[in-house]
């Protein structure tokens, strides 16, 4: 096999990125000059629409209509943006609701599932889970004294039994991108009767979910990573129409009452999804994450997923012909059907490179001991801007 030189590579990546449907939606983006963004993974740019939205929220809703936009549009916010997330992770209308934090949302959904299992003790969790969801999960056995039982995604299936009450794990590992495959492991939760949370924060806007496809029970996500919302974005929660009306929370804070404003000392839940709300909703970035959610605007899933296994597939393939001579190691999947939208290289000294590419305007990621983590994002990522990343990474490389 012949390998194709770097002005190949540039010249295949501008047929493909003038071959692509979603080329413009780049410039929904307001991604600085000269910056190679490859950490959408990680924190999603900003939209041009965030930017104007935010200031019409502080300018008009906040400074003239004060404390009337509650009424006028801030109340209605929670479930219309879940409605806008519904889509993108294969939910009903009416599923999913935008609030609080990720950790937060699976602290309730995993609550929750327990609640509905009575007498059975164990939680069943990827150990390869990001920190928090094994945290959570560590917090919610001890509070019902039950047992945490953490195993590879793989061994899930077999691990579940009779004492599983919950399994909770990662779409996509965020380490190396692996999707795991959801409808093994739910299929085997449920054959034990076991409930599963699954966590969509490297999946939603980036990889395809069908929530109601796979029977799931409850999911969770964030909203600052493919979504764009912005830095401490409002996560998101959902919960299957078929557990909604028995379907409890600990978190029994006004906005889940079934009539807030009643102001009643005793709680009543909300009807549906609304019960999974806690307090009140940060308005600020809210709005930024339902003005960034315009940016996916006549998209399809089917071309995000495609887009995004096109560049990870140009850049696995530079990987496979010109970075692993210098260094390199690959830390994802190389089957696209079981990999994310970013790609993780094993590098020794990977925190410096990661510097080093932040001075020379390609900004990345790094996570312990050696991986270092490039983000594909379909929305607003090239081609070309993908060649042009090998090219420096086979240069500084060569340097170390």
């Amino acid at each position: 096999m012949t390998t194709a030189t770097w002005d190949q590579y540039e010249d295949e990546a501008r047929r493909l990125d003038a071959a692509d449907p979603l080329a413009a939606v780049r410039a929904r983006f307001d991604i600085p000059e000269g910056i190679l963004y490859f950490d959408g993974n990680s924190l999603g740019p900003l939209t041009h629409e965030s930017r104007r939205v935010l200031h019409r929220t502080i300018e008009h809703e906040w400074r003239e209509r004060l404390i009337r936009s509650w009424d006028e549009d801030w109340l209605a916010m929670p479930s219309r943006v879940g409605d806008l997330i519904a889509p993108l992770i294969g939910a009903a209308p009416g599923t999913v609701i935008c609030a609080d934090n990720t950790s937060i949302n699976l602290h309730k959904a995993l609550m929750s599932a327990v609640a509905m299992r009575p007498g059975r003790d164990e939680i069943v969790a990827d150990v390869n889970n990001f920190p928090t969801d094994i945290y959570i999960a560590r917090s919610v056995a001890e509070q019902h004294g039950m047992t945490l039982t953490l195993v590879k995604a793989s061994q899930i299936p077999s691990a579940v039994s009779s004492r599983t009450a919950v399994v909770t794990a990662t779409h996509v590992d965020y380490r190396s991108a692996h999707i795991l495959h959801a409808d093994e492991i739910t299929a085997a939760a449920h054959a034990a009767g076991a409930m599963v949370v699954w966590d969509l924060a490297h999946s939603a806007g980036a990889v395809p979910v069908d929530l109601a496809g796979l029977d799931a029970d409850l999911a969770v996500g964030c909203g600052y990573k493919y979504l764009n919302g912005g830095p401490g974005a409002p996560a998101f929660i959902y919960a299957a129409p078929r557990i909604l009306a028995d379907a409890t929370q600990p978190l029994h804070g006004w906005w889940a009452h079934a009539e807030p404003f009643a102001f009643e000392t005793g709680f009543r839940p909300a009807v549906g999804i609304k019960r999974f709300l806690t307090g009140t909703a940060t308005v600020l970035s809210m709005k930024s994450l339902e003005a960034a959610l315009s940016a996916f605007s006549g998209v399809t899933i089917d071309q995000l997923r495609a887009k995004s296994v096109s560049l990870t597939e140009l850049f696995i393939r530079m990987w496979d012909e010109q970075l692993q001579t210098v260094g390199y190691t690959l830390g994802s999947p190389q089957d696209p059907d079981h990999r994310g939208s970013h790609v993780a290289l094993g590098f020794a000294g990977g925190k410096q490179l990661v510097a080093d590419l932040a001075g020379a305007g390609i900004i990345a990621d790094f996570r312990p001991p050696d991986l270092v983590r490039f983000g594909f994002a379909p929305l607003y990522n090239t081609h070309l801007e993908t060649v042009q990343l090998a090219r420096k990474l086979a240069e500084l490389g060569s340097a170390h």
